[in-house]
């Protein structure tokens, strides 16, 4: 078992222990942390058991008792990466579709750790547990681009914090359906669980907060080429904000886009850049990555149509 705290803030005022658990806590779906409640395995800071359908007040700790994760094990395996920068902190890879980040139930092997730890050996931190060694961020799947890992806990505990106070930046570009009116703009709409659908994310009140930035790079009939760059960074970020305005990427069939694209695996969503501060040093590090060919090749059919 282990122990979690979270910070319930003002806004969260009457909303359902259950569901601020599920909003909160990744590995939770609503009826394990009912479930949880039922147990007493969630208290106030006095040692108070609070029931599933406790009404927050805002700005309280809570203390959760988390089971620990059915164990699995992530084992060392040859899978090439095309690493972009590595150092004896750092190491920075262009991650391509498909690729799982970490061990997850259905994928026990086979992913992007799975990789790291081959090409890392034991120089990886530790701070994402066993089954996260080395992971600061994620990207989906289906999406491609640039993921940064640490490669001891002080570099993780500093590109960690830099995450939060967003001098950790992400750049993305991405092709959406239709046409946006505006030339940029700023996607600021809370994300939390679908109410009807677990396993997607939703625009949702009482979400947590999450800022996206936006601008046109190219207009094509019927579609547009974007750039993105995260302020925060929930999951599926841009793929629901994008479809929260109307403008679903290309490809993504979860939120939005009609139909999957003949030659295009998933969205079309590239992780482009990634701009910290070495850890170390404190040095700026600005890396980029080209599209990927299936990419390019959505962009010259596009092109093709002018």
């Amino acid at each position: 078992m282990r122990e979690q705290t979270l910070r319930a803030a003002l806004e969260d005022a009457e909303l359902r222990l259950d569901a601020f658990l599920a909003r909160e806590v990744e590995e939770l779906t609503r009826s394990a942390a009912a479930r949880l409640c039922e147990e007493s395995q969630v208290r106030r800071e006095d040692g108070t058991a609070l029931a599933k359908n406790y009404r927050l007040r805002g700005d309280e700790t809570l203390l959760v008792t988390l089971p620990d994760p059915e164990p699995l094990d992530a084992v060392a395996q040859d899978i090439p990466l095309d690493v972009v920068y590595e150092d004896a902190d750092v190491i920075v890879i262009n991650k391509p579709k498909g690729l799982v980040v970490h061990p997850a139930p259905g994928h026990p092997d086979g992913t992007l750790v799975n990789a790291l730890l081959h090409h890392c050996g034991d120089s990886l931190s530790g701070i994402g547990g066993a089954l996260r060694p080395g992971i600061v961020h994620r990207i989906d799947r289906d999406t491609s681009g640039l993921i940064i890992a640490a490669k001891n806990d002080f570099a993780h505990q500093k590109l960690s914090a830099q995450l939060q106070d967003h001098t950790l930046a992400r750049t993305y570009e991405c092709v959406v359906v239709g046409n946006l009116r505006e030339d940029q703009g700023t996607v600021d709409a809370s994300i939390g669980r679908c109410p009807s659908d677990r396993k997607k994310m939703a625009v949702v009140p009482g979400g947590r907060s999450a800022v996206t930035h936006w601008e046109v790079i190219a207009r094509y009939p019927g579609y547009t080429h974007v750039r993105c760059r995260l302020e925060t960074g929930r999951t599926h970020q841009i793929r629901v904000h994008m479809a929260h305005i109307g403008h679903p990427i290309l490809g993504d069939t979860v939120y939005g886009a009609k139909k999957a694209v003949p030659g295009l695996q998933g969205q079309c969503l590239h992780a482009v850049g990634l701009r910290f501060l070495h850890p170390r040093t404190g040095e700026a590090v600005e890396l980029t990555c080209p599209l990927p060919e299936e990419f390019q090749a959505v962009l010259r059919k596009l092109r093709s149509r002018i």
